[in-house]
């Protein structure tokens, strides 16, 4: 039995992974994004982003297999999963994690320009949520409108 090199491997796997993430990419992925605003003195959690929203740190559930003792998972949970597994088989070529591989899939049918942009703002958004954590007042005011306006131009973009 002859062994198999890495790069063999991987071209013997290519179109498995190929016909995967195209299956897989067929759907947009969920928004991660949520942001907690105030409408009218009502608390509103929206995948939009408003003026002075405060960003949510979420994570989707993968079903409830500790319920029943059985693993009962949708397809979009089987999708992700085998998506990650792609990720993480790759990750010795490409250096990304599961999280920047789901961004990269997701921003290369973005134009050159766009995914410039994006990566300008992944790196905008952070340090002006930082300021916006110690502003008060007047400034305040100002970082939210530029952090909205920026938010807004990120979904705008389709980052």
């Amino acid at each position: 039995m002859r062994l198999q090199t890495p790069q063999t491997l991987v071209l013997l796997a290519a179109p498995l992974l190929l016909a995967g993430l195209a299956a897989a990419q067929s759907l947009p992925s969920p928004s991660r994004n949520v942001f907690k605003c105030d409408e009218g003195g009502r608390v509103v959690y929206s995948d939009v982003p408003c003026m002075g929203a405060k960003k949510v740190e979420v994570e989707p559930t993968r079903g409830v297999s500790k319920l029943s003792g059985k693993e009962r998972v949708g397809d979009d949970v089987r999708r992700e999963v085998f998506r990650e597994q792609v990720a993480e088989a790759l990750r010795p070529i490409g250096g990304m994690n599961p999280r920047q591989h789901d961004t990269f899939a997701q921003r290369v049918r973005l134009s050159p320009e766009a995914q410039r942009e994006c990566r300008q703002l992944d790196s905008q958004l952070p340090a002006l949520e930082q300021i916006e954590r110690q502003a008060s007042g007047a400034e305040l005011t100002a970082v939210q409108r530029r952090l909205f306006a920026l938010r807004s131009r990120f979904r705008e973009l389709g980052c």
